[in-house]
């Protein structure tokens, strides 16, 4: 009974922080670019019940759960929908096509924007909604410089540029041309970690290009934004599941308590 205790807690605790992963991703359901983290929940190992004594020295009762906890969180790096802007500094990043996985068949790892930090880290990004700095070059909102290719700062000095669906830019006035953007591939994103802000570092070195890779596709969208991959009502649904079996399992707490309480202090009372 005791152990039912803490298989329920348990239970509470996962269900709680699948509860708090899902309010994040709803709450960033209108920022460009963002992509939805998903919890696994795991069970810890199972118990094998055995009874000594009676007819038989040793029999099995059963299996006995002994709780779940939540792993990790793992993003989804599914295509956004992608939105019009209308402003030249927007660009969309449009996965066409990445490796896919022979077992599984579904297609693995995920291109993203690569962008330099103030403190001169590099990180990676899908939200495209850049913009100039005071000395012209392009960056992001929170003034993150967009690396080109070879993994320099882009200085394009005027909004009034053209960006080809390769990330080439050129100045619309006299054709000449500014960078092209880089875009990198991660082929493991397990090995991507949030920072915040819609950045993601690698735990270890730097992404490739996504230039040459095979069997990677993409292109890139002018004055247009991708949205979240957030789908409001799938993750209402998912919090209204998480709360019932939060709920579910702090039920079973308050029954075995009781139950210990009348153990306790009912069981072999001497009226």
């Amino acid at each position: 009974m005791i152990s039912g205790l803490y298989t329920a807690a348990s239970g509470m605790i996962a269900e709680q922080r699948r509860q708090e992963i899902l309010s994040n991703n709803l709450n960033n359901m209108d920022t460009p670019g963002y992509k939805q983290d998903n919890t696994k929940l795991r069970a810890f190992p199972e118990m094998l019940m055995q009874r000594i004594g009676g007819d038989t020295p040793v029999a099995n009762i059963g299996d006995l759960p002994t709780g779940v906890y939540a792993e990790e969180t793992v993003p989804d790096f599914s295509q956004g929908t992608l939105t019009d802007t209308g402003k030249k500094t927007d660009v969309a990043l449009v996965t066409n096509q990445l490796p896919v996985n022979p077992t599984t068949g579904a297609q693995e790892g995920a291109l993203l924007f690569s962008v330099q930090t103030p403190a001169g880290a590099v990180r990676y990004t899908r939200d495209g909604h850049f913009t100039l700095n005071a000395a012209g070059q392009l960056t992001d909102d929170a003034g993150d410089k967009v690396l080109d290719t070879n993994g320099n700062p882009i200085r394009v000095n005027s909004e009034d540029i053209q960006v080809a669906s390769d990330g080439t830019i050129t100045n619309s006035a006299s054709g000449a041309q500014l960078g092209q953007i880089g875009v990198s591939y991660a082929a493991n994103t397990n090995q991507l970690v949030k920072e915040g802000g819609g950045l993601y570092r690698l735990q270890n070195g730097t992404l490739p290009s996504a230039t040459g890779q095979a069997n990677v596709a993409y292109q890139l969208k002018q004055g247009s934004l991708e949205g979240s991959n957030v789908s409001p009502d799938e993750t209402m649904t998912d919090m209204m599941g998480a709360y019932r079996s939060f709920e579910a399992n702090q039920k079973v707490l308050l029954i075995l308590d009781n139950t210990l309480d009348k153990a306790v202090n009912q069981v072999g009372r001497i009226n």
